[in-house]
């Protein structure tokens, strides 16, 4: 009697920024979509990575949106990286921060000088291996 095969075609995993889980901390957090531009699709996609806060800290205030901190104007307001890709096309969205940890930043995209050095407790590993 022949075997029978099952196959399974899963999606690629979403893209993980975080080199070293065990030595990270992170927390749930909103982003919105502002000043966030569309793709070729129409979706609102802020890719993992990226410099992600505003002036009210959300550690100490939980309900706080955050925004796309990734310019100089902004950048020294970065509280952490988002961990995976948000889509904010609907607006607010839920998403992982990386707070404290190391970071492969060969997966992110560029971050400007002002955001990485706002983001003390992070450290940008570029291409890292675990």
């Amino acid at each position: 009697m022949a075997q029978m095969v099952k196959r399974t075609i899963f999606d690629a995993p979403d893209l993980d920024v975080l080199l070293n889980p065990d030595n990270a901390f992170e927390i749930g957090v909103q982003v919105g979509n502002t000043g966030v531009s569309a793709d070729s699709n129409g979706r609102k996609i802020i890719k993992a990575g990226t410099p992600v806060g505003g002036t009210v800290s959300a550690l100490e205030t939980r309900n706080t949106v955050l925004s796309v901190t990734n310019t100089s104007s902004n950048g020294a307001n970065a509280q952490g990286v988002l961990r995976h890709d948000v889509d904010v096309t609907n607006g607010n969205a839920n998403a992982t921060m990386i707070v404290r940890g190391e970071v492969d930043s060969s997966k992110c995209p560029t971050i400007v000088t002002e955001a990485k050095t706002a983001l003390t407790h992070i450290i940008f590993v570029n291409g890292g291996a675990y």
